[in-house]
């Protein structure tokens, strides 16, 4: 028993290896420039070498403390990488949004409302613009989707008075040149910026000029009350402010788009439990439904989804000035 017992520990000591090592093969191969080719190859010959010892009588615990010296030196490494606010940005994320408050007035600075021609043909345009937290009157869900039912960006517009509208859309801060990648979001490659744009910008973007693939626009007015609004929004406004100082390294699972807005909201909405559909992303609307989070008019969830479809109201917008009215009628 003794010896089946010590034989599933070492199994299990080996997959943990074999697992901390495939990162840390790809931690070495996205960040080290100089010697590439040298350091990782010995690290995947200490990594095989101690996995064979771990079956082996011979040198398996000399094996162990050498690559717990060197892993523990990779973490120490990997842990000192830090984000920043400066570097050669893309220019649809180069210039980070912040604001300043006034008792309820808060000033938004920086708000995104560029025009554009095709999606990588546009004239940059930003402005400042005073909303009175006693004027907003709700917050919509916004969920657009490109890959399938399971995966969306989430984003929120905050509604004011007089149909003004407020879009901040959390995403990734690309430098120029960078591709987005799933994997490379896992290894402290990109930033993250929370985009504070017009919805003329952000939504028109994806409902008119997105086309390879075609980004599916749905709009979702939350239910909730006005102090739960104003504290999202004050909550946003803190972060924003936050990154102008302190900037944070975006993450696939932990710090995107939908765990951001989790993070930011939870310590008030406390009738929300954590659910799988929060990590996939796609099932948010669905969850929020099931939840009473949705203004539902009554409807199925199906019908609802069909309803919030803002694609094809965009494209029919007879006004620009009109656009955040008309993608709701």
């Amino acid at each position: 028993m003794s010896k089946i017992l010590k034989r599933i520990a070492i199994s299990l000591l080996a997959i943990l290896l074999f697992l901390v090592s495939v990162w840390g093969v790809l931690a070495l191969y996205f960040h080290i420039q100089d010697y590439k080719v040298i350091i990782l190859s010995a690290f995947i010959l200490l990594s095989l070498g101690t996995l064979w010892s771990l079956f082996s009588n011979q040198y398996r615990y000399r094996s162990l403390a050498i690559y717990s010296v060197v892993f523990a030196s990779l973490l120490l490494w990997y842990t000192s990488l830090t984000p920043s606010n400066s570097a050669n940005w893309q220019k649809d994320v180069a210039l980070l949004a912040y604001a300043t408050q006034d008792k309820n007035l808060i000033t938004m600075h920086n708000i995104r409302n560029f025009k554009y021609k095709t999606e990588m043909d546009y004239e940059a345009s930003y402005y400042d613009k005073t909303f009175d937290l006693e004027k907003l009157i709700g917050v919509d869900l916004i969920s657009v989707y490109w890959m399938g039912p399971s995966v969306a960006h989430i984003f929120l517009s905050f509604a004011f008075e007089e149909d003004e509208y407020l879009a901040i859309s959390i995403e990734v801060r690309k430098k120029i040149g960078q591709e987005f990648s799933n994997l490379l979001g896992l290894f402290r490659k990109y930033e993250i910026i929370y985009v504070v744009a017009d919805e003329r910008d952000v939504i028109r973007l994806r409902t008119d000029y997105r086309h390879n693939p075609i980004e599916k626009v749905y709009i979702y007015p939350t239910t909730g009350t006005q102090e739960e609004a104003q504290e999202m929004f004050l909550a946003y406004v803190k972060k924003i402010n936050s990154l102008n100082e302190t900037p944070e390294f975006y993450n696939t699972v932990t710090t995107n788009c939908t765990m951001s807005i989790w993070e930011g909201a939870k310590g008030f909405l406390t009738d929300l439990s954590f659910s799988w559909k929060i990590l996939a992303s796609g099932y948010v609307p669905e969850y929020l439904y099931e939840n009473n989070r949705l203004s539902t008019k009554g409807l199925s969830f199906e019908e609802l989804h069909k309803e919030a479809y803002a694609n094809d109201k965009a494209k029919k917008v007879t006004s620009l000035e009109e656009f955040s009215r008309e993608i709701r009628e």
